[in-house]
């Protein structure tokens, strides 16, 4: 071993500069074969505290005894080394002696790589400043450079300061405003004025040292370009702190209408104002300002809208000549989708209908007239003096998303080493219930057929698990299967299995974790874990006993389901083959065959009672009799709702241990804060337990869903989904349980309960109107905020289902409406009047007629607020024949 490899495995940096730098080049060469030794067998455990001390030593001998640029810059951007690499000083010392056009080529190399690299800035500019070389203007330089000129706290000067000094500081300005993803950088941190990146390159421009122009136009090229919104508001607040002339303005009219038109929200703002100051000083004309209101009105933000509304009214107001022009572009907003718009546009039609001169003019705002609501058609009717009738309405039609169709489990895998790639899968990305359920049939049918072979086949997978190398077995295996949190999720129970299989556990364990193990009964879930548990628990005892052939109840779809003929078949193989049945295993496929179709089950229960065995008549019996329905009881303490349910006494005296607490009572009030079932993943599970008693379930789900909309928790209501899709009752605990998801805080929980309901009506499976009044209920109470709900609502409707959310919110409004047509002196709900708004849109779509209790006394009301002006539409549109 030489002098420098020792030095380098030692970690002694000072000393390896120091032998570099007396090596010749062809010494420094020979060493490096011996050095990428030392980097291969750091790499088997790199972050250990060896290997810590070594790679900096390693990392500037390799990069020193390197000829050529390409391996040079390779080797200082391995990512090996890149948590513990040596300096950049360090390095430029070593490498500074090179010639300047190889010192270009390494700095441009480095400078090329991506910003994941972590490529020291201080080292590529320092290559760049010994080679002379033009500055490199890559993603990864420009990034570096911005974070070093922008750490002034370093060096206690300013930004400005730094950039005076920069002897780059035209290209690497210019390449700025070109480097993606950059304005999270350059604000953060950073002062406002000129000691910060909007104030200094202001100042630059100011005195010279940019050229102002070009700069401009690079940032105004930016905002046009588009990008991450932290880019959108770092140029803009750039571009305002150059403070634009108004000839400067002027120059750049066509920028401002494409960004009023297509630009971020903040960026079309900005744009719009610019625009709106010209217009109102004479200097936009007004086919410009006609072009401009084209793109803008059609936007979805209500604020733009309305501005470039109030701006063509003030246009209008100055110059009733631009209304030729003007008035068409106002009758553009006739077609918003939000009706407020509709009626500020034609309020403003309105007002200025003297000034419509030509009959092209009339024509326009006719044929514009015929997208606004009914209500306000026969007003637009009125002002133009033309006649408007509608044509013959078409009846409505609901349009819903088709509901998902059940996709049956697939077969177990054919062979021990396609269930092995499975297994690893499962573990690695998890799996919904369909996959976790073939898989561990799959381990049951590979364990009774051929358990050696099974585990070749698995010992790459087996290989990967903590459980598996002896080394690391510092507590017993089935400890972390018997803690007090159980199997927290499905991986976990397929750990469990594999453990078994692979002998870590011992039999003994099993059999006490069989017969002591339960889950804890202080929250609502815990009856269905532990069932989950029981099945798991007794499989895996079955492994080291007497495997199965294969598993009774594995499921013929997704949602659990178990068709009737399929449990017959399989009971019929078991007796065939003279296998014992698994107690756990047939209780669960009990639970899973199908009972709400009495003339199959009854089929199918004659059948069964002829195989003569004890199951095929427990089976006939159960066929025999109808899935339980549990009974359930609203209560209201304070400002919650919470439902209670009374026992299930088929379960609590038909099922054995492990199984029979799920037919305990549930309290609406269990232990929530105790709870450890955390692990979203096995919710489908529990679902699959009980797939044809959804009420159940939800009763037991309900508290968890609620507090996504009471305390704002994330996650809770995706289970809705698989709640609407699965089987029995659809009743007062699955109805609550979407109600609260409506109101949830986070949109993606309020998605989930979108598309539950719409699964539920696709189905004919939702009481629309019990979910109105469930809504309006909490509502009312501040559980389900309005204006949470609106953003549900409407995405609903987006779908089609105008119907659904009609007849929902009819029964919503009028408990809502309640106090004020009382005179209570509470202020009505924020979010009534999109709420109003939402249902006047359903019933003009919809034809809906009749009386909504208490809208009548709202639309009566004095004032024009909002609130009041869609009571009156929504009142209008139900008991006008507008058809007349």
């Amino acid at each position: 071993m030489s002098s420098l490899v020792e030095a380098v495995r030692a970690g002694r940096s000072a000393e390896v500069v120091s032998l570099l730098d007396g090596m010749t080049d062809a010494e420094r060469r020979a060493e490096f074969p011996e050095l990428r030794a030392v980097r291969k067998e750091l790499r088997a455990e790199p972050w250990s505290a060896e290997a810590r001390r070594v790679y900096p030593a390693l990392h500037a001998a390799g990069a020193a005894c390197q000829t050529g640029a390409a391996g040079v810059a390779a080797w200082i951007a391995a990512s090996d080394m890149r948590w513990s690499s040596a300096s950049p000083g360090v390095l430029i010392d070593l490498l500074g002696d090179r010639p300047p056009a190889w010192l270009a080529d390494v700095a441009h190399r480095l400078a090329a790589r991506p910003v994941t690299s972590r490529v020291s800035y201080e080292l590529m500019a320092g290559l760049v400043r010994l080679a002379g070389c033009p500055v490199p203007t890559t993603e990864a330089y420009v990034q570096g450079w911005v974070d070093h000129i922008g750490h002034v706290w370093q060096r206690g000067d300013t930004i400005l300061d730094r950039l005076r000094k920069d002897p780059h500081l035209t290209e690497l300005v210019a390449a700025l405003f070109e480097t993606a993803d950059i304005g999270g950088r350059l604000f953060w941190g950073s002062d406002e004025g000129e000691d910060g990146w909007s104030g200094a390159l202001a100042r630059l421009t100011a005195e010279g040292a940019l050229d102002r122009a070009a700069t401009v136009d690079a940032c105004v090229a930016r905002l046009l370009r588009g990008g991450p919104a932290s880019d959108h508001r770092a140029f803009l607040r750039m571009l305002q702190a150059f403070a634009l002339t108004r000839d400067e303005e002027r120059e750049r009219v066509a920028d401002w209408l494409a960004l009023a038109s297509d630009g971020p929200s903040v960026v079309a703002a900005h744009a719009q104002s610019v625009l709106a100051s010209l217009a109102l000083d004479g200097e936009l004309p007004a086919r410009r300002l006609a072009e401009m209101s084209g793109a803008v009105l059609f936007r979805t933000e209500k604020k733009l809208v309305r501005a470039q509304l109030i701006l063509l009214g003030k246009v209008l107001a100055r110059d009733a000549s631009t209304a030729g022009e003007l008035l068409p572009a106002v009758a553009q907003a006739f077609g918003h989708e939000d009706s407020e718009v509709q009626e500020r546009a034609l309020k403003l039609v309105e007002r200025h209908r003297r000034a419509i001169g030509s009959d092209t003019v009339r024509d326009e705002l006719r044929s514009a007239a015929e997208q606004l609501s009914p209500a306000l058609r026969r007003r637009a009717a009125d002002v133009l003096g033309v006649s408007l009738d509608a044509a013959e309405p078409l009846a409505y039609e609901e349009v819903l998303p088709p509901a998902p169709q059940p996709v049956r489990v697939a077969p177990a895998p054919a062979s021990a080493t396609e269930l092995a790639e499975e297994v690893g899968a499962l573990l690695a990305a998890g799996g919904d219930v369909a996959a976790f359920e073939r898989t561990v049939d799959g381990l049951v049918r590979e364990a009774h057929r051929d358990r050696k072979g099974l585990l070749e086949a698995l010992e790459p997978v087996l290989a990967q698990r903590w459980w598996h190398r002896s080394d690391a077995q510092r507590h017993p295996v089935e400890s972390s299967f018997t803690g007090p949190y159980g199997l927290v999720g499905p991986s976990h129970a397929l750990e469990l299995l594999l453990a078994t299989v692979a002998g870590a556990v011992p039999t003994t364990a099993l059999r006490s974790a069989l017969v002591l193990r339960t889950a804890g009964d202080q929250c609502g879930h815990a009856p269905l874990i532990r069932a989950f548990e029981t099945r798991i628990w007794e499989l895996a005892f079955r492994f080291r006993t007497e495997p199965l052939p294969f598993l009774l109840s594995t499921p013929t779809w997704g949602t659990g389901l178990l068709e009737p003929e399929d449990l017959v078949a399989r009971l019929e193989e078991y007796r065939r083959l003279g296998a014992r049945v698994s107690q756990a295993d047939f209780t669960q496929a009990l639970l899973r065959v199908r009972r709400g179709d009495r003339a199959r089950a009854g089929a199918v229960a004659e059948r069964a009672a002829a195989l003569g065995t004890a199951e095929g008549t427990r089976l006939a019996e159960w066929l025999a009799s109808t899935p339980p329905t549990p009974v359930i009881r609203r209560g209201t303490p304070q400002d919650r709702v919470l439902v209670q349910a009374d026992g299930i006494p088929e379960f609590l005296d038909g099922l054995p241990d492990g199984f029979r607490t799920l037919g305990l009572p549930v309290s609406g009030d269990a232990a929530r804060w105790s709870c450890y079932h955390w692990h979203n993943d096995m919710r489908p599970h529990w679902l699959a337990v009980l797939p044809e008693a959804r009420e159940l379930v939800a009763v037991r789900l309900l508290r968890d869903v609620s507090f996504t909309a009471i305390h704002d928790s994330r996650g809770e209501a995706a289970i809705l989904p698989l709640l609407a899709e699965s089987g029995g009752e659809a009743g007062e605990a699955v109805r609550l349980a979407v109600a609260h998801g409506l109101g949830a805080r986070h949109p993606e929980d309020r998605l989930a309960a979108v598309d539950a309901l719409l699964v539920l009506a696709s189905r004919g499976q939702l009481d629309a109107a019990g979910l109105g009044a469930d809504l309006g209920d909490l509502a009312r109470r501040g559980v389900v905020k309005p204006s949470r709900l609106v953003d549900s609502i409407r995405t609903a409707m987006s779908t089609g289902a105008y119907g659904t959310v009609w007849e929902t919110l009819r029964h919503t409004l009028p408990v809502l409406l309640a106090d004020m047509a009382t005179g209570a002196a509470t202020a009505p709900a924020r979010g009534l009047a999109d709420l109003l708004s939402a249902a006047a849109e359903c019933a003009e779509r919809t034809g809906a007629r009749g009386e909504v209790p208490h809208l009548a006394g709202t639309a009566d009301r004095r004032g024009s607020s909002r609130l009041v002006g869609q009571a009156r539409r929504l009142h209008t549109v139900l008991t006008t024949d507008l058809a007349a």
